[in-house]
């Protein structure tokens, strides 16, 4: 199947960025089968690489990737509409964050030796954070105790923080529809989601899967976030963000479920995902950015959030097939890949 995608209807008018969306998520539907997506080699993308792409310089290479940084990941970070509330204390008290554990982890990464060049919390690869080794910001050691009422504002220094809490938020809270999560049965505790986590009062976080009310939903609101959850991926894997199977699969799909209770509407749940998926790998997104700006003419901005969070730009294998691939060809373009997003502690 060759899928051609483009935000212009064929004789020419610009559509809208609803429209648009559905016009992209439309070119891929004929390469999915019973709901499910096809293999990554189903998506084939039409056209030569561009002439003024080709001629890229190593100069403008570099100004390139930077631009597409700074606009996936901005330095003045993002304003979520998003509050933690009083999620985290709900998990204190149930045990499932432990706060001397976390805060004896945050001692030793800030006393010890620079960050690897692939943990979160150097959020551009090669280049730790001096804030980040730092600590803990003072509100996250505060929404320990406390209720947190104010949105969050994800940044560069703040951005492993709020994995580390969004992470139980997914992994512990109790959900109907988690009677059909893929991590409900014989390998529960032994995922990256579950046995990952050890900041909590038992050994392996499996025992806290699906088990107590950290965020109230009414089913209408459950319904919503699974439904962004189911067509929601990481470039980590080919997974949706309702297979949780690995840290930053529970962190949104907690801060889904923290959105549904507060009252966001779906597009709004699509854009945070997206704000967050892109702090969390901006290499991969920096390189998603570039490959709209140059293949298809649209900014970051312009893009649709339920778009770039599909299948086809945002799970593994396609992601390095129907993006990376193609910015590959381009002589010059790519800097050399400095470490892959970390999938536990």
């Amino acid at each position: 199947m060759t899928a051609r995608l483009s935000a212009t209807e064929p004789e020419g008018r610009k559509l809208g960025r609803r429209e648009a969306g559905t016009l992209l998520l439309g070119a891929f539907a004929a390469a999915t089968v019973g709901g499910r997506a096809a293999p990554a080699r189903s998506f084939a993308f039409a056209g030569a690489v561009p002439g003024k792409v080709a001629a890229v310089t190593p100069e403008s290479a570099s100004s390139l990737f930077a631009e597409a940084m700074a606009e996936i990941a901005p330095e003045q970070g993002f304003q979520s509409r998003i509050a933690l509330g009083d999620s985290i204390v709900r998990l204190v008290a149930e045990g499932v964050v432990e706060p001397a554990k976390l805060l004896a982890l945050d001692e030793h990464r800030r006393r010890g030796a620079p960050l690897p060049p692939d943990d979160v919390l150097s959020l551009v690869r090669g280049r730790t954070s001096a804030r980040a080794q730092a600590g803990m910001p003072g509100e996250l050691r505060a929404a320990l105790s406390w209720r947190s009422p104010k949105p969050i504002r994800l940044t560069r220094e703040n951005v492993g923080y709020y994995l580390q809490l969004l992470w139980p938020i997914g992994l512990a809270n109790a959900l109907e529809s988690n009677r059909d999560s893929p991590l409900n049965g014989d390998l529960l505790f032994r995922f990256a989601s579950t046995a990952g986590w050890t900041l909590g009062r038992e050994e392996n976080g499996g025992a806290y899967f699906n088990r107590f009310r950290v965020v109230e939903l009414t089913p209408e609101q459950e319904a919503l976030a699974v439904r962004v959850a189911q067509s929601t991926y990481r470039p980590c894997c080919d997974n949706s963000t309702f297979f949780q199977d690995c840290n930053h699969g529970s962190a949104l799909f907690g801060l889904l479920q923290l959105g549904a209770a507060q009252g966001l509407g779906e597009d709004e749940l699509y854009r945070e995902a997206l704000a967050f998926n892109a702090f969390w790998f901006p290499d991969n997104y920096a390189q998603t950015a570039l490959y709209f700006r140059l293949f298809e003419g649209r900014r970051w901005a312009d893009v649709v959030p339920e778009v770039v969070m599909s299948y086809p730009f945002s799970a593994l294998r396609p992601w390095q097939d129907n993006v990376h691939a193609r910015l590959a060809r381009v002589p010059n373009l790519l800097p050399q890949r400095r470490g892959w997003a970390n999938c536990g502690l």
